[in-house]
């Protein structure tokens, strides 16, 4: 069993930034993948990033040079740093976490972007 917990999102206007963190424990000896993902009201959940355990990394086509998605393998803890907000980007964040041939949420944290 796996949890996620993240933490680091708030409001802030556009073209701020915010750091996510997710970090997650258990019973766990490496996760495999770990990501982003965001959900805004009335849309449907898109991927933001991901990170495997190799540091390879894929973004979407929204967020590319805006965002970058780091880990530390050590702590089992995955970033998102989110730089150059824009309105758009509000939404809830998950993170995920590929264990074993599982797939882990977090809760979310909210992220709102001022105009």
């Amino acid at each position: 069993q796996v949890q996620l917990v993240e933490s680091g999102g708030g409001l802030v206007q556009a073209g701020g930034s915010l750091r996510l963190s997710c970090a997650a424990s258990g019973s766990i000896f490496s996760i495999n993948a770990m990501g982003w993902y965001r959900q805004a009201p009335g849309n449907k959940r898109e991927l933001v990033a991901t990170i495997t355990s190799g540091g390879s990394t894929n973004y979407a086509d929204s967020v590319k040079g805006r965002f970058t998605i780091s880990r530390d393998n050590a702590k089992n803890t995955v970033y998102l740093q989110m730089n150059g907000l824009k309105p758009e980007d509000t939404a809830v964040y998950c993170c995920n976490a590929d264990y074993l041939v599982v797939t882990y949420w977090g809760q979310g944290t909210q992220v709102t972007v001022s105009s």
